[in-house]
């Protein structure tokens, strides 16, 4: 585990070493180790897809389903998988789409209306359709009509490799070549390196509480602010033994602390991969040295409990019992903040001659949150903002980390 990169400085101390790293392969019952994808049902059980079936781990158990056991199944090389509202399971392949009620099998083909057999990636949208990101564009269904948008619509060659949706139903699809297209209905807006994406080679599209958006391309992660305008580039989130300084995300998930999670995988000069965490200050990587099952990373999910499902070419990893960081109470220049972490009112003391000093509080990409004068020298904040880690600066020159559960 390397804490690789800080972006403000503060005098505290910053606890991350109880996670705990699980292993399992086929020896514990997955079906096969090389896992494409997974999904996390509303009960926290666990669907793998992989290239030769599919795995369902109750936490316990395993349940495997293949065309020998389910001859319905479209093809066994799960390149997909997502689970709808009612708890149906959809499955993408290169053959087309799978839908299993745990009943019957529903195959779903371009014959149907499927812009291309060959999917990528799977999602709900709020209003219940199911989207399908592939090879010549991407569809959706509402269950009865199919709706397709391709290169004729105004899509780039290279198709469509993940789909998500704002609260408001807008659709944002990361492109394998032409970088973000957003869809509000009516017509697309694309988003592009010309904008200040890092590659226009997109994996992975995330949106956060507070609607900014993290864009996983091939170069890195690229941040958006709430009204889609650029705040920042993260280049290096996983370090490579020089001089590979490639950083291509293959996934990016949010857990429910607003930490980023981010799969990385190259084989340029090296086969290197792992998986990295953004608290809002640092990037700290796990790889195979950490617990990982190996560096071929691929798709993340995060359960309930924020522990975090890893796919990889040689099994899973499950992340778990990853505390929120804990800041012990310093007392420095006569400061001190508590509790730490909080979930309504924090406390701020300060010595006699901060008083009537500014404070300012910064979100985890910079932006400033709250400010004010400190009235006392013993005060209350309301910290009113989405879980996540924030700074406290008190006269533009002391700062503490600030975790909101």
């Amino acid at each position: 585990m390397k804490n690789i990169f800080t972006i403000l400085l503060a005098i505290v101390t910053f606890q991350l070493q109880a996670q705990t790293f699980t292993n399992y392969t086929v020896d514990d019952g997955l079906i096969n180790n090389s896992v494409n994808c997974v999904a996390v049902d509303a009960d926290d059980n666990v669907w793998f897809g992989t290239q030769n079936g599919i795995s369902f781990f109750d936490g316990i158990s395993w349940t495997n389903y293949d065309t020998d056991s389910h001859p319905d199944l479209v093809n066994d090389d799960i390149k997909a998988v997502a689970i709808d509202n009612d708890g149906n399971l959809w499955f993408g392949t290169d053959f087309g789409i799978s839908k299993y009620d745990f009943t019957t099998w529903t195959t779903y083909t371009d014959d149907d209306g499927l812009a291309d057999n060959r999917v990528r990636y799977i999602n709900q949208a709020p209003d219940g359709k199911m989207w399908f990101g592939n090879n010549d564009g991407v569809s959706n269904f509402d269950g009865t009509t199919w709706t397709s948008y391709v290169q004729a619509d105004g899509l780039p060659f290279g198709g469509v490799n993940h789909v998500t949706f704002e609260n408001d139903g807008t659709a944002w699809l990361g492109t394998a070549l032409g970088g973000v297209f957003i869809f509000d209905g009516t017509g697309f807006t694309t988003i592009t390196e010309e904008e200040g994406l890092l590659s226009d080679k997109i994996r992975s599209i995330a949106i956060a509480e507070n609607n900014q958006k993290w864009i996983g391309s091939a170069d890195g992660i690229t941040v958006l602010s709430a009204d889609n305008s650029f705040l920042m580039n993260h280049e290096i989130i996983f370090e490579l033994p020089p001089p590979d300084e490639l950083n291509p995300v293959e996934d990016v998930q949010i857990d429910s602390h607003g930490r980023i999670w981010a799969s990385v995988y190259v084989d340029y000069l090296v086969t290197e991969g792992g998986v990295s965490m953004y608290d809002g200050f640092d990037w700290i990587d796990y790889d195979v040295e950490d617990g990982l099952v190996g560096p071929v990373v691929r798709r993340l999910a995060i359960d309930t409990q924020d522990n975090v499902w890893v796919t990889t070419s040689t099994g899973v990893t499950k992340i778990g019992d990853v505390p929120v960081a804990i800041f012990e109470v310093e007392i420095d220049n006569g400061i001190e903040i508590y509790p730490n972490p909080v979930s309504d009112m924090l406390t701020l003391q300060v010595p006699n001659e901060l008083k009537d000093t500014p404070f300012q509080i910064y979100n985890n990409i910079g932006q400033l949150v709250k400010t004010g004068p400190i009235l006392n020298e013993k005060m209350t904040l309301e910290m009113d903002f989405p879980k996540g880690v924030y700074a406290l600066t008190i006269n533009g020159i002391y700062t503490r980390k600030v975790v909101i559960l």
